[in-house]
């Protein structure tokens, strides 16, 4: 079982499932940060004349001991390489000299899709604590008779 130190410096034991479950909400909490800035740059053109937009970000995550335990963390964070759409808008300021406007590689629907996703994903983990946190009362009520 993994311990972690108590803030008297003493070890406490920690459920295996909570330890996972906890680097888990962690890692979603990440993925739903990322998808609101891709959200919130989706109309973010270039701020140069004929330059690049924003470009989507794509978190990847990978397993990870943590605590005794195996957890999965936010191992980094890709650009999308996907290709900009382009508009002919020679009046706008971030027009190249062609007259044309790229837009970010943001998908607004695609981005709800994956924050749906990722806040079921956070809800599944709450619930596998809970379980847990259920199951450790239930054993200790068990002991105590």
């Amino acid at each position: 079982m993994p311990t972690i130190k108590s803030q008297r410096g003493e070890n406490l034991v920690q459920n295996s499932a909570m330890v996972a479950a906890a680097s888990a909400l962690k890692a979603q909490q990440a993925r739903m940060r990322i998808i609101a800035e891709n959200i919130a740059n989706a109309q973010s053109t270039a701020k140069t004349p004929g330059g690049d937009p924003y470009r989507r970000q794509v978190p990847v995550f990978q397993a990870a001991p943590i605590d005794g335990t195996t957890g999965v963390r936010l191992a980094q964070v890709k650009p999308d390489m996907s290709d900009f759409s382009v508009e002919y808008d020679p009046s706008h300021p971030a027009a190249d000299v062609k007259g044309y406007v790229k837009r970010p590689n943001v998908n607004s629907l695609i981005e709800t899709m994956d924050m749906r996703e990722a806040q079921r994903a956070y809800e599944a983990n709450l619930n596998v604590i809970d379980t847990a946190r259920a199951m450790q009362q239930r054993t200790i009520d068990i002991l105590k008779r």
